[in-house]
């Protein structure tokens, strides 16, 4: 047989497979039966990308077969065998539907099944950024557990995105490879069709942050193979469905590389039997470049490490989080007044806190000096820190400033992991992404109590005072300047941000500091400041340079927006927002859903419903993409009235801004705002919201109507 042939062969026993489980599902709950896959606004998002139809019952699927059945053609050309593989996939999702479809939980630990659209969105600034510099998907089995977890580390040790489908799960568990989303290795499934849900993936990247329109298949290939930097790991022996599914991945644009003697496809289909070589190998196939930092500590260090969490029962040493004095702060200083990679610890490390481990104060002090360096970058360096020390392996950072948290595992202590590793870290990090504003870095560790105290009155708290006075005073109105941010334009090719003082970007991760300081990093990179000039109009907030550089960085497709309004030309969005402010005329105001809350709102969508149309670089009036911390600003929708517009929102968001709230609703003659909004508890329907807010007497009520 060719291996043409055996991609046929697979389609078509995929496709028996999928009407044999198609009858067996109507057979048991009707044609009628409801096919939808968990928190997702894109039905079965590979069908529908594909032919532009929502499916949702049992029937549809059934009437689906046709498709797939008309993609199977016999032909010995490339052409014919990636539309076979296409097929393969599409029959992989009607089985994956099925299950979901006939079982209550079809996925149980440690497999995942379905990835929801929220967690895709949340993973959009960390694939932009570079932070998850590819997708690995690893299906199959290893020779070993401990080749298979030598290749599963290579990748989580390079930051990479992990998807692992069959018995190399198991495999990984023996290994002892720290798996979950929050370490980015996933375990989809141990059934071949389950790699469908790494699939979905990549083709609702291209629906949430590339603006495809379902139906257009031409496009959405064109965004898989040019934009989602994946590939495929097909390890033992192949079963012809699974070389069918590998011609789907091909036909997608993500290499496959195996580690069994096939017929190879330059570029497409590579055999590497060395497992040395399988890692290297696989990002060179899809052109993948890892930059790495040598750190001299002696437990790994990637951003996969970032959301570990160092539980109560693992951990040997904590610093701060109410238990003891704790604080960190980055200092400017001139190149004479410090020691370029100095590090010392001032007062006992963790070694002196015997076999069980226990607590201690911490202050951590990075002195940095550099002709580039400025007082206002403080700030954007110090968030830093806590992503730095994340990526360490068995250290668990949260919070800032004098509400940080610190833990270290019981497993990294036993590693050789002492407090000084710690500064090694930032002395790499520091110099590494800020080289080019920092020339010397030292950093000092204290735990010895009086100092950290005596350290945190006479310096840190004082420098915390005096930039929150400076932030304070930084308006739209006193800077000359706003920053264009083009970071997710890798994913939304049409999406521009427009960065002021009182508007952030809209994935809550960039700031005006943040976005001069990248431009100071890399003059020529995603951040580039627009020289504001005089207003056209000071209300919706209109600038013609704005407008230029938008018109101009979009590619012509948005030529006008209005920075400070809702419902006059919005800035557009990309996907990766953290929440979505949409109208609410029955109110006379607005709702804000974070992406964190997966219920219903009173607009009778949920929050993947409202992304669907408001992302991928469209501008949609009425709805957009927003950070967090936005909401409170003095611009929020100013040109419909602010903050006094909101409406509902969700409590968990309201509960963690709450306190900006009702600063803000003092500002404006209301005491206690917050709790005039109303959230889930009183109800996700308009009757029962504006019921609630007449009753508070919300000042929504009465303004001006929004339409």
């Amino acid at each position: 047989m060719t291996l043409f042939d055996i991609i046929f062969a697979g389609s078509k026993q995929a496709l028996e497979a999928a009407k044999g489980v198609v009858e067996d599902a109507i057979s048991k709950k009707g044609e009628e039966g409801k096919v939808a896959f968990p928190e997702t606004a894109y039905s079965l998002p590979t069908i529908y990308a594909a032919t532009g139809k929502k499916l949702g019952t049992l029937k549809d699927l059934k009437d689906a077969l046709s498709i797939v059945e008309s993609l199977i053609v016999e032909e010995q050309s490339l052409e014919k065998a990636l539309n076979a593989g296409l097929a393969t996939a599409l029959s992989a999702e009607i089985i994956e539907a099925c299950k979901y479809a006939t079982q209550e939980k079809p996925y149980s630990e440690p497999c995942a099944g379905f990835i929801s659209d929220a967690i895709i969105r949340s993973l959009g600034v960390p694939l932009v950024t570079g932070d998850i510099p590819g997708v690995a998907v690893v299906i199959g089995e290893a020779p070993s557990a401990e080749e298979a977890g030598k290749v599963i580390k290579g990748y989580q040790n390079k930051g990479l995105l992990v998807f692992l489908v069959g018995k190399i799960i198991d495999q990984a568990i023996e290994a002892k490879v720290k798996m979950g989303l929050e370490l980015r290795v996933i375990p989809l499934g141990y059934d071949v069709t389950s790699v469908i849900h790494v699939v979905t993936v990549a083709i609702r990247a291209a629906l949430i942050f590339g603006n495809v329109q379902p139906g257009n298949v031409g496009d959405l290939l064109k965004y898989t193979k040019e934009r989602v930097p994946a590939f495929v790991n097909a390890l033992g022996p192949l079963s012809e469905i699974v070389v069918s599914a590998g011609a789907g991945a091909i036909a997608l644009g993500f290499p496959v590389i195996t580690d069994q003697e096939v017929q190879e496809v330059p570029h497409y289909l590579i055999v590497q039997k060395d497992y040395d070589k399988m890692v290297a190998t696989s990002l060179e196939a899809r052109n993948i470049k890892i930059k790495i930092t040598e750190i001299p500590i002696p437990v790994g260090f990637a951003a996969a490490f970032e959301g570990e969490r160092v539980r109560k029962e693992d951990m040997y040493a904590e610093f701060g989080g109410g238990r003891t004095p704790a604080w960190e702060l980055v200092r400017k200083r001139e190149m004479a007044e410090i020691e370029d990679h100095k590090i010392e610890v001032i007062g006992p490390d963790i070694d002196t806190l015997g076999p069980d481990g226990g607590k201690l104060p911490l202050a951590v002090l990075v002195d940095v000096a550099g002709r580039n360096m400025q007082e206002d970058f403080e700030p954007v360096l110090e968030r830093r820190i806590h992503y730095f020390l994340n990526y360490i392996e068995g250290v668990m950072h949260i919070g800032q400033r004098d509400i940080m948290w610190l833990r270290i595992s019981k497993s990294s202590y036993e590693a050789g992991l002492r407090l000084h590793h710690l500064g090694e870290v930032l002395y790499a990090k520091m110099l590494d992404e800020f080289g080019s504003i920092v020339d010397k870095v030292q950093v000092t560790i204290i735990t010895d109590r009086e100092k950290v105290e005596e350290l945190a009155k006479e310096v840190a708290k004082p420098r915390y005072e005096a930039r929150d006075a400076r932030l304070a005073g930084l308006t739209d109105e006193s800077v000359d300047e706003f920053y264009s941010c083009t970071l997710c334009q890798s994913f939304a090719p049409a999406h521009v941000c427009v960065v002021t003082p009182e508007r952030l970007g809209l994935c809550g991760a960039v700031s005006w500091l943040d976005a001069k300081a990248t431009k100071e990093i890399n003059p020529t990179g995603a951040c580039q400041p627009i020289v504001k000039g005089v207003a056209r109009d000071e209300v919706k907030g209109i600038w013609d340079s704005v407008n230029k550089a938008v018109e101009e960085l979009s590619h012509g497709a948005t030529k006008e927006i209005c920075i400070y309004s809702l419902m006059e030309n919005p800035m557009t969005s990309c996907g990766c927002f953290e929440c979505i402010c949409g109208i609410m005329p029955e109110a006379n105001g607005v709702i804000i859903v974070n992406r964190e809350y997966t219920g219903m709102t009173p607009l009778g969508m949920t929050f993947g419903e409202l992304a669907s149309t408001t992302g991928g670089g469209m501008q949609t009036p009425g709805f957009m993409g927003l950070g967090r911390q936005f909401i409170t600003s003095k611009k929020f929708i100013f040109a419909e009235g602010g903050i006094k517009r909101l409406v509902w929102m969700p409590k968990e968001l309201k509960e963690a801004l709450r306190e900006k709230i009702n600063a803000r609703g003092k500002e404006l003659g209301y005491d206690n705002f917050a709790d005039m909004i109303a959230d889930e508890t009183v109800g996700t329907d308009p009757d029962s919201v504006t019921e609630f807010l007449t009753r508070v007497g919300h000042p929504a009520l009465t303004m001006d109507p929004i339409m």
